[in-house]
């Protein structure tokens, strides 16, 4: 039997909510918020953002983690 199908609940942008228009990676704690207990990058879809902001939310988290700001994930094991 089929499960009945729920409207997806989407999650408000929290840069749009913020009215922060640049990511900055120098600004761990709001980088912060997009990253996992684990330090993963969350997706999309938890999230809420667009995609152009995504993919600068990881890039600055990325260079947070460079400069040794930012946890790497952890190996969970």
């Amino acid at each position: 039997m089929p499960r009945p199908e729920r409207p997806a609940k989407r999650r408000a942008n929290l840069l749009h909510k913020e009215g922060i228009a640049d990511v900055d990676w120098k600004d761990t704690a709001l980088l912060r918020k997009f990253i996992s207990d684990r330090g993963k990058i969350r997706s999309r879809r938890v999230t809420g953002l667009t995609p152009q902001q995504q993919r600068r939310v990881a890039t600055a988290i990325k260079n947070a983690r460079e400069m040794a700001l930012l946890p790497y994930p952890s190996q969970g094991r």
